[in-house]
């Protein structure tokens, strides 16, 4: 359950998995402060979780593929009297082709949201739970993490950092009662497959694809229980760890078919 008046910042919160924990949080009692580029579907949202949920839901339009927008985000909630108790980490995209064709400054704010925004949020967001000793700090990753990825290999990389990153932040707060997670959905039904290009690629044409509802209650589930990684769905589970037991060479040829 929430804590008593908790807040929570959920990055990418306009549809898919972030409007999902949205859902969770505010189910739970938490009130939400909900970013993205989309302002207009943000405050369909907003109306959403208050009139279902009876919570407080603000919104607060970013575009975090813009240098420093962290900045600016921490700016504009002290000047809101914002205070975030939980930071989800959600936003990011990805781009299927060769690495050599792909549009160089698509792929540069790749890492700007993957990577960069998510990096320089967490820092300016985390030392205030850590005074409080309560909150915590959940990251959207893949199971991408697990191994290169041709074919899209700055999208499998960005997720490769943020996994490792969660991982060692959550050591290094196990002493306080702040929590790191990370969560790693497999192939989700969400507009990050459009978005990408990958709706006729062998990893959604042949896999099994979960919805962003239940990928999100496992991701929430997993937050509020401490757990440092969560993979929903036993076959990306298998998956995910099997590429510890075969030759790289394997796994990345495997993950270059299934982009392909």
């Amino acid at each position: 359950m929430a804590a008593s008046s908790e807040t929570v910042l959920i990055t990418g919160a306009s549809s898919g998995i972030g409007r999902e924990l949205a859902h969770c949080f505010a189910h739970a009692g938490s009130n939400c402060i909900l970013l993205a580029r989309s302002e207009g579907e943000l405050h369909a949202l907003a109306d959403t979780l208050k009139t279902e949920y009876g919570i407080s839901a603000s919104v607060l339009p970013a575009d975090l593929s813009t240098s420093g927008v962290a900045v600016d985000i921490k700016r504009q909630l002290d000047e809101r009297d914002l205070s975030v108790d939980v930071l989800v980490n959600n936003a990011g995209f990805g781009a299927r082709g060769r690495f050599a064709n792909l549009d160089p400054e698509r792929q540069v704010d790749m890492v700007q949201v993957n990577v960069t925004a998510l990096t320089d949020l967490t820092r300016r967001l985390l030392p205030p739970m850590l005074e409080r000793n309560r909150g915590g700090v959940l990251n959207v990753a893949s199971t991408a993490a697990f191994q290169p990825g041709p074919y899209m290999s700055v999208y499998y990389a960005t997720k490769a950092y943020v996994l490792s990153f969660s991982e060692a932040l959550s050591d290094e707060v196990v002493d306080t009662n702040v929590t790191v997670s990370c969560l790693a959905p497999g192939p989700t039904r969400t507009a990050f497959v459009e978005e990408a290009d990958m709706v006729d690629a062998p990893l959604f044409q042949w896999g099994a694809p979960m919805t962003p509802n239940a990928v999100a209650q496992a991701g929430y589930q997993g937050f509020r229980a401490a757990r440092t990684l969560t993979i929903p769905g036993w076959p990306n589970t298998i998956g995910a760890f099997m590429v510890r037991f075969v030759p790289r060479s394997i796994a990345r040829g495997m993950a270059g078919w299934l982009n392909r």
